[in-house]
């Protein structure tokens, strides 16, 4: 495992208890991906996708292994510390959107910055021309679209340009059309920012546009290939 990848895990196992004893749903995943590099996960409902992306955003912890975010191994500090360094080093996109609906296009993106005490105006204005909302930063979630509120929860988890994004079936709410648009706009964004990015999605259409398609199976990932339109 080297630490020099923005992301890095080795060895991952973790298990869940049940009447029948442990459910081992990751047996040891290796994973490394480089700045900038976008990276697919796919694999069959209940084989441990978003487990696995937990861990590797630090909001659960594995049984066995490690976790780096650059040169930060993650797994060795307490929650606290977890918290802390996962507001400012790691961006989160779900499936839902998670908008604060009482705050504006322009208010929501600015709460990162505000947990923090940053000023990240510029780089808001910035990003929501981006996503193509440019003039619209006074709207407020109810009258945007659900193409454009999922849009404007990708900027959000890119306005302070963390080094890692974690998405979790981002497009699985949206239509064929928004779902090709809005991926497409987190790979170009990612790209530009230079963001290590996991995107877990069974949308064999949307992992095409990835650099690399890796498939959890039997607690293990393993390299996939894709057939390129």
């Amino acid at each position: 495992m080297s630490v020099r990848a923005a992301l890095a895990a080795g060895g991952i196992v973790r298990a869940f208890p049940t009447p029948r004893g442990p459910l081992r749903v990751l047996t040891g995943v290796d994973l490394e991906v480089a700045a900038g590099e976008v990276v697919a996960v796919t694999g069959p409902s209940g084989s441990g996708k978003s487990t696995l992306l937990h861990i590797l955003g630090g909001m659960d912890r594995p049984d066995a292994g490690a976790v780096w975010w650059n040169d930060l191994e993650v797994t060795a500090l307490g929650p606290s510390a977890v918290a802390r360094e996962r507001g400012r080093r790691v961006g989160f996109v779900f499936q839902a959107h998670h908008l604060l609906p009482e705050l504006s296009a322009l208010e929501n993106l600015l709460v990162p910055g505000a947990i923090y005490g940053l000023d990240v105006r510029g780089a808001a204005r910035r990003l929501l021309a981006a996503i193509g909302l440019e003039g619209r930063g006074d709207a407020y979630p109810n009258v945007l679209s659900g193409g454009e509120r999922q849009r404007l929860a990708v900027a959000r988890a890119l306005v302070l340009r963390p080094g890692l994004l974690l998405a979790d079936e981002p497009t699985g709410s949206l239509d064929r059309d928004n779902a090709d648009s809005l991926f497409d706009l987190l790979v170009r964004l990612a790209r530009e920012a230079g963001t290590a990015t996991v995107a877990v999605t069974h949308d064999l259409t949307l992992v095409r546009r990835c650099d690399r398609v890796l498939r959890l199976l039997r607690g293990k990932l393993a390299a996939e290939e894709v057939a390129r339109s």
